[in-house]
């Protein structure tokens, strides 16, 4: 997938999707509005609560939020970590980038016919690969992954097919 070069030899490594029945343009302006202070973490409410993410109500196609472009951040949460904007290619990629450098997470948007594929990877490398961190990853912050971004891709579904 378009970011994965940015960081090749990431020892975790997710890919997860979801078929979304419309077609890209319908989807893309859901995933554009991702982020606090724009659509929010579309994910569970005691998740975001958590992490301390933005979790309100999203409202896809306000003008301000479907231009993202190369270097735009967007801060997860007031205490997480900022993503940068790497790449942009509108109905069919989105690569973005921390500010570390440490974790990559990309979109694509495949068409099938009038449903679309929607593809969410994640490639991160933690600093001090040590024997904890590689089982706090595997055993604690993938299984969160899932069900966040599980819930995120759901959503993003449900609004897309819904807006059609």
């Amino acid at each position: 997938m378009p970011g994965d070069e940015l960081l090749p030899a990431a020892p975790q490594v997710s890919t997860r999707a979801v078929t979304v029945d419309a077609r890209p343009p319908a989807v893309w302006p859901w995933l554009v509005e991702l982020g606090p202070g724009r659509g929010g973490a579309y994910t569970y409410d005691w998740v975001a609560t958590v992490f301390g993410l933005e979790h309100r109500s999203p409202g896809a196609g306000s003008a301000a939020h479907l231009e993202l472009k190369p270097g735009d951040l967007l801060p997860l949460s007031r205490r997480g970590p900022v993503l940068e904007v790497v790449d942009v290619d509108v109905d069919h990629t989105l690569v973005l980038r921390s500010q570390d450098g440490q974790w990559v997470w990309s979109f694509g948007l495949h068409p099938r016919g009038q449903s679309t594929r929607l593809v969410s990877r994640n490639r991160i490398e933690q600093p001090g690969d040590t024997v904890v961190s590689r089982l706090l990853s595997l055993y604690v912050l993938e299984p969160a992954g899932l069900v966040m971004e599980r819930r995120m891709l759901l959503a993003i579904k449900r609004r897309a097919e819904a807006a059609r």
